[in-house]
């Protein structure tokens, strides 16, 4: 199987042709079982949805349920962010990972302060042309903070059409052109309801479809689902990429960001240097972090967060 060519299922009630025999089911179950997250509440405004979005990319709510309460205290609009350094936007990260997400955060708020007069824009088209948006955040916050109708594939959603409707245990690595269209087509026709359907079935990935250790027994689909109808065949694509951390560069370079973000001065490189022993393989982190942005590099071998 290649990694554009997703198997079509053979006898799964899940085909477009009868798309809404799920969202009936999902939809009910999403009604009792959703989480009362902060960033589906009404208050939390389309800024509030996109933060969300950007903290929520590879890192578990559990983490960024903190971290995201103390930015909108403290950003509770677009422009708040924007006028501060990008820096303050790494500092403020903390703990996430992949920090690189603070600067296209930042980056976007000032974007949205300069064309949009601050105000997160209502169009896909105007939020996939702010920086550091890509398709998915663009859907997600069109639908989430504006009840659009787009499909939002993030791996629930892409786990869940695998099985459900695909008859296939995992999606393929990268999205495919056959999972968009797969998306699209089971979208409900009605706006209001294909935003619900977007967040129901990225709730099902999350709590009960998960990577491991699926819960068909609390799936309300579990009935029509083509993989659990097949058998649930292992997984016969390419290999699932890993979660590998310890001992790699994006170790090295959390740990050196850590000083950097603690700090109140420039840091001199002989502290970076305590970091981490492997010279080599420290240096390379550090010059990717100037590279990336994330620091800058002062006179006198010192080091900060970028202020511009």
């Amino acid at each position: 199987m290649t990694a554009t060519d997703m198997p079509s299922p053979q006898t799964s009630p899940a085909t477009i042709e009868d798309a809404t025999a799920l969202h009936s089911p999902v939809l009910a179950w999403f009604d009792q079982h959703a989480r009362d997250l902060p960033w589906r509440r009404p208050d939390a405004g389309a800024w509030g949805v996109m933060v969300s979005e950007f903290m929520l990319q590879q890192t578990p709510v559990s983490r960024v349920l903190p971290v995201y309460e103390q930015w909108l205290a403290r950003w509770p609009r677009p422009a708040d962010l924007a006028s501060e350094a990008p820096g303050e936007a790494v500092r403020a990260w903390g703990r996430l990972g992949y920090p690189r997400r603070a600067l296209r955060l930042h980056g976007a708020a000032v974007a949205i302060t300069e064309r949009h007069g601050g105000d997160v824009p209502r169009e896909h088209a105007q939020l996939l042309a702010l920086p550091g948006i890509g398709e998915y955040t663009a859907a997600a916050v069109a639908s989430f903070a504006y009840g659009q109708r787009h499909p939002v594939l993030d791996t629930n959603v892409r786990r869940v059409l695998a099985r459900a409707a695909t008859g296939i245990q995992y999606p393929p690595n990268a999205t495919t052109a056959a999972e968009r269209r797969l998306a699209r087509a089971l979208l409900p026709d009605d706006e209001a309801t294909a935003a619900r359907w977007a967040a129901a079935s990225m709730e099902l990935g999350a709590l009960v479809c998960t990577a491991r250790n699926e819960d068909c027994g609390r799936c309300p689909v579990a009935g029509l689902c083509a993989w659990r109808l097949a058998g649930k065949p292992a997984h016969d694509g390419p290999p699932r990429r890993g979660q590998t951390y310890a001992g790699t560069d994006r170790q090295v370079r959390g740990k050196l960001l850590a000083v950097l973000r603690e700090a109140t001065s420039p840091v001199p490189r002989a502290v970076l240097d305590r970091v981490w022993d492997e010279p080599v393989q420290r240096a390379r982190a550090l010059d990717g972090l100037v590279s990336d942005g994330l620091i800058e590099p002062l006179e006198n071998d010192q080091f900060r967060l970028p202020l511009t």
